[in-house]
């Protein structure tokens, strides 16, 4: 019970350090912001959600003392939440029974809702910024607006006819990318998390195979419905370009699913999976390819298509 209590103090005092950095403005507190839900996350995977609860709970006390509590409820919305809830699917687990209600074997929760939850936590903490900057869309872009500019101002650009076109359009896209970034943020955690959690053998399931994670069939239906809340405008329409962004990312990451099972026969896979990933980090637009891939599979079955006409293995001798 001790050594557990020493693991949350340690996780939630790292994870607070690693989100007050911001507050340095130094350029690697950026990378370590986005790492703050890490150290919860292993503390969840490896020692229970409660570890993470308590070591998530003490640090947003922590932030709210210091720096008040917007920093609180921040915390709580974008960190601590969703690295507990999340490093509790992870070792989430069931009996499957046979036919004579035996148990037979675990299930484990799946990649592809766990995926999902991580879209819907994305969605939510980039919403939840978003309105604390205003309470309609007018507010919000203003506030960015003016943010950019001030950003500019201070780095002596000069304000002309083409600067402004250039603020609007970050400003569109600027809700759009934080549910990117979110969604990337949370998944490449997880991973980092589970990674540290098997490497100590502290994680509880066997590491499941990524290239057949795969979003739930309605995933579909909900994306085609927030996108279609994309053209209502104002406050709904900048809420459904957040969830819709954060959903088109999680078909982009399961298209890459989708190509580690395409290129199973291939002699060169490496070399075409390490220039995917190359194009991707370099020029980041691939990712878009990436999605249409994962959309692709959800409607034509793309993967279980070629699993099927591949010819089965040869019998060992």
């Amino acid at each position: 019970m001790i050594s557990q209590i020493l693991i949350s103090l340690v996780a939630g005092c790292a994870s607070a350090a690693m989100f007050a950095s911001i507050t340095s403005g130094e350029l690697i507190s950026l990378v370590l912001l986005y790492l703050s839900p890490l150290p919860l996350m292993v503390a969840a995977i490896g020692w229970g959600p409660l570890s993470a609860a308590i070591g998530g709970g003490l640090a947003a006390i922590g932030l709210g003392a210091a720096f008040g509590i917007g920093d609180l409820i921040a915390y709580a919305i974008a960190v601590a939440l969703p690295a507990c809830w999340l490093g509790h699917l992870c070792s989430l687990g069931r009996s499957e029974t046979d036919g004579h209600g035996t148990s037979a074997a675990l299930e484990w929760y799946p990649v592809g809702r766990i995926l999902l939850w991580i879209a819907g936590f994305a969605a939510l903490a980039t919403a939840a910024a978003l309105l604390a900057l205003g309470s309609d869309a007018a507010a919000i872009a203003g506030t960015l607006r003016g943010f950019l500019l001030r950003i500019l101002s201070m780095n002596d650009v000069p304000t002309s006819a083409d600067t402004e076109l250039w603020v609007d359009a970050m400003v569109s896209f600027a809700p759009s990318a934080a549910a990117i970034v979110a969604t990337l943020t949370l998944t490449l955690n997880l991973w980092l998390a589970a990674k540290v959690a098997a490497t100590s053998g502290r994680l509880s399931r066997p590491w499941p195979d990524l290239k057949t994670a795969a979003l739930p069939p309605m995933t579909l239906v909900v994306l085609c419905a927030v996108t279609g809340f994309c053209f209502s405008g104002g406050l709904v329409a900048m809420l459904a370009r957040i969830a819709t962004s954060a959903l088109v990312m999680a078909y982009a990451l399961t298209g890459f699913a989708v190509l580690h099972t395409l290129t199973l026969a291939l002699k060169s896979r490496a070399f075409w999976l390490g220039s995917a990933y190359a194009f991707v980090l370099v020029f980041g637009w691939p990712m878009l390819a990436m999605a249409a891939l994962g959309l692709a599979d959800a409607v034509f079955g793309l993967r279980r298509r070629y699993l099927r006409s591949r010819p089965p293995p040869l019998p060992v001798p």
